[in-house]
């Protein structure tokens, strides 16, 4: 296989048109501004009619190995996005979430790109896909890749909504019987975790727009409600009501959120910790 040829087919999603259209065009210009970037966009960004293909060949380009070779897991995750076009919309809305909370990224290309957090997720992804149709050994090589390569370990049952901003992504740790909804940002050294080796459903339910500090930990199969907010570096040991800020070790609540803060990305709370809003 050549660079310019991954060999996987167009997968049209309405949601996903006008992401691509955006790309191309921040893709050209990117090459007017350095030459240099001419290479880059010719490889992973131009030869491809949709965000479909582009995304499954880049993931190829940076999860193949010896036992599964580039060509065959192009094609492996174009089948995924072929039978579930879910995943592809999901893309999109992962991306637009990026542009508009992270501060430091203007455009859709560079996440597209560069960043691991995004990367890793749509890795998952297909790891999930794969899992669910019971292929639980690819599922786990899939879920050993995502993390040798993107330092971000998510466990293939873990259940994923759309419009997720991970930044960095580094060291990045969810759950198997985790659940992240809808419209939730979380930060670098982010655990949803157990308590113990009990099976069963132990994990975090992490609510739709809930915002989650770097290095937090959330553990057991507890709930982090709407629009909540967890404090960087806070051990979450209990059940977190909608729209409440909490932090600390044990984490405690100390203010309520006027608005999804994930969206608002407003990682502060107020100094006074007996302050609960």
């Amino acid at each position: 296989m050549s660079d310019l040829d991954c060999g996987v087919r167009a997968v049209h999603v309405p949601e996903a048109v006008e992401v691509w259209q955006t790309i191309l065009r921040e893709a050209s210009q990117a090459v007017v501004r350095d030459r240099l970037m001419s290479r880059v966009v010719n490889v992973l960004v131009t030869p491809h009619s949709d965000l479909a293909g582009a995304m499954a060949c880049l993931l190829a380009r940076k999860l193949h190995d010896d036992g599964i070779d580039r060509p065959t897991l192009a094609g492996l995750i174009s089948d995924a996005y072929e039978d579930m076009p879910d995943i592809v919309a999901a893309t999109a809305a992962d991306l637009l979430a990026i542009r508009d909370r992270d501060p430091s990224c203007e455009d859709l290309l560079t996440p597209f790109l560069y960043f691991k957090g995004f990367q890793a997720l749509q890795a998952h992804r297909v790891s999930h896909w794969l899992w669910t149709g019971g292929r639980i050994h690819l599922a786990r090589h899939m879920q050993s890749r995502i993390s040798e390569t993107f330092a971000a370990d998510f466990h293939p049952a873990a259940r994923m909504g759309r419009g997720i901003m991970i930044d960095h992504g580094t060291s990045l740790v969810i759950g198997e019987t985790s659940v992240v909804e809808d419209d939730v940002s979380m930060l670098q050294e982010v655990t949803l975790g157990g308590t113990g080796k009990a099976g069963g459903d132990r994990h975090p339910k992490v609510r739709r727009g809930v915002l989650i500090g770097a290095g937090a930990k959330i553990l057991g199969n507890i709930t982090v409600g709407e629009g909540a907010k967890v404090g960087a570096g806070s051990i979450v040991l209990d059940n977190v009501a909608p729209f409440t800020t909490v932090v600390g070790v044990p984490a405690r609540p100390v203010a309520r959120n006027a608005a999804m803060a994930a969206l608002t990305m407003d990682q502060t709370w107020p100094h006074d910790h007996d302050r609960t809003g």
